[in-house]
């Protein structure tokens, strides 16, 4: 069978799932029984499978099958926008009761017209050497053991930027790198629009493994890894010392570049690997989830070797930062309001953490004490998507591991919970909510909607 017939099959399944033959949710054949019903080879029913998965039609979940994906209809394979749901536990960004009332003291100043004049300007990559120097003393005070200099900050307007930025800087157009099999969305469509090839990374429960960094770089030639050290999103997962070591004993020996997601480590004490491995690490960093997703500046700290190409990065893109962010972002640095509100929503986060063990025990979870997220392995009964769906009956926002998964066809049965958005009240009625589903059969729930 030649490509263009076997594309021609995957168009045909689309049709179906266009037209409404096919549903979201619906199971497709496995494959042998697929390829015996349309009359072809086993093998072309795999490429024909691959194919609707790369098109984002389908998704696979390890040990249960191949379903259309709940998204097929709108063709979109990358997290949506929030939703709107009453509870959302899909979006990540923590906001304290209290805290506009701190950001509001810290930015009096900004009003006045000698203020206004500075932060109305056009602003660069390396912003001004006053808020490089309180960046690299507020990034110096968050993390223990690691002292970023002055002359290495890159700013951008948010952290999704500084991940374009220093991948465009670390990784040429159609060259590979490595990341964790489970990771930040994001970082796909990122990847995706700069040309770059992300290869998977097999982990266990330190986080990616050594060896499978030899196995990738050695079939697939990496040009650089992206990796979350602290507070991994979605596992919640922080690298012990020991595995550390290993993993930059490898960095060093492939001479490869880490670039390093801190943007959930102001949640633990760990420093960032830069700490050990200063000329290896690019540290990315924001303010989005320590202060407000509407008032945020991202950092890129590189080695001095690479500091010219992130820069350029930033300006190419389009992504430097606004005068504005620059000089808000530098008063609540600068004054210990930035500072403050990180001390605060650690405390929060345990909290929220509490109540999720108590009102989930019994289930199997994964996450950081520390951490705004877990990771809930779905009971047999449940599938991902279908559990998604069954809580959005109930209002509830959540995000199945499809979204993580960087090979769409492996993606474990797991939902992941943001904790951070609903007040305490609501997010513990939530858990009670899914708690209730997850003890009931899927058939059992449908039929009493």
């Amino acid at each position: 069978m030649s490509k263009f017939e076997y594309l021609k099959l995957a168009d045909a399944v689309a049709a179906e799932i266009e037209n409404g033959a096919l549903k979201p949710g619906d199971r497709l054949p496995p494959q042998r029984s697929f390829a015996y019903e349309r009359r072809i080879a086993v093998s072309t029913a795999s490429r024909v499978y691959t194919e609707l998965l790369r098109r984002g039609l389908v998704v696979g979940e390890v040990g249960r099958g191949t379903f259309i994906s709940g998204e097929a209809r709108r063709g979109i394979a990358a997290p949506t926008e929030p939703r709107g749901a009453r509870i959302d536990l899909e979006f990540n960004y923590p906001l304290l009761p209290k805290q506009s009332t701190l950001i509001a003291r810290s930015l009096e100043g900004l009003n006045r017209p000698e203020a206004l004049d500075g932060a109305l300007r056009q602003a660069t990559s390396i912003g001004t050497q006053a808020v490089r120097n309180v960046a690299a003393d507020y990034l110096t005070r968050q993390n223990r053991d690691w002292s970023p200099r002055p002359e290495q900050m890159v700013f951008t307007a948010n952290g999704r930027q500084c991940i374009a930025a220093a991948l465009a800087a670390v990784v040429p157009a159609g060259g590979r790198c490595g990341v964790e099999t489970l990771t930040y969305p994001f970082i796909k469509g990122i990847a995706a629009r700069l040309g770059v090839t992300l290869v998977p990374l097999a982990m266990d429960e330190n986080g990616v493994r050594p060896d499978a960094v030899q196995k990738a770089h050695r079939e697939a030639h990496l040009s650089g890894l992206y990796i979350q050290p602290v507070i991994q999103n979605p596992l919640g997962m922080t690298m012990p010392p020991a595995r550390r070591a290993d993993l930059l004993r490898v960095v060093e020996k492939l001479d490869l570049t880490v670039i390093e997601d801190m943007v959930y480590g102001f949640l633990d004490d760990a420093p960032p690997l830069a700490a050990l491995a200063p000329d290896r690490c690019v540290v990315l960093d924001s303010l989005s989830k320590k202060v407000a997703p509407g008032l945020s500046l991202g950092f890129v700290v590189p080695p001095p070797r690479l500091r010219e190409n992130v820069m350029a990065s930033v300006r190419s893109g389009g992504w430097t930062a606004s005068g504005f962010a620059f000089a808000a972002t530098q008063q609540l640095m600068g004054d210990g309001t930035a500072a403050e509100l990180a001390r605060l929503k650690r405390i929060d986060a345990q909290e929220r953490q509490n109540i999720a063990v108590a009102c989930l025990s019994g289930f199997e979870i994964q996450a950081s004490s520390k951490s705004y997220h877990l990771w809930l392995t779905l009971p047999s009964h449940w599938r991902s998507q279908t559990f998604v769906a069954a809580a959005a009956r109930r209002d509830i926002a959540l995000t199945p591991s499809t979204t993580f998964a960087v090979s769409p066809g492996h993606a474990p049965n797991a939902v992941r919970l943001a904790l951070a958005a609903p007040p305490i009240e609501q997010l513990d009625t939530a858990l009670r909510t899914l708690a209730g589903i997850l003890r009931s059969k899927e058939e059992d729930f449908d039929s009493t909607e």
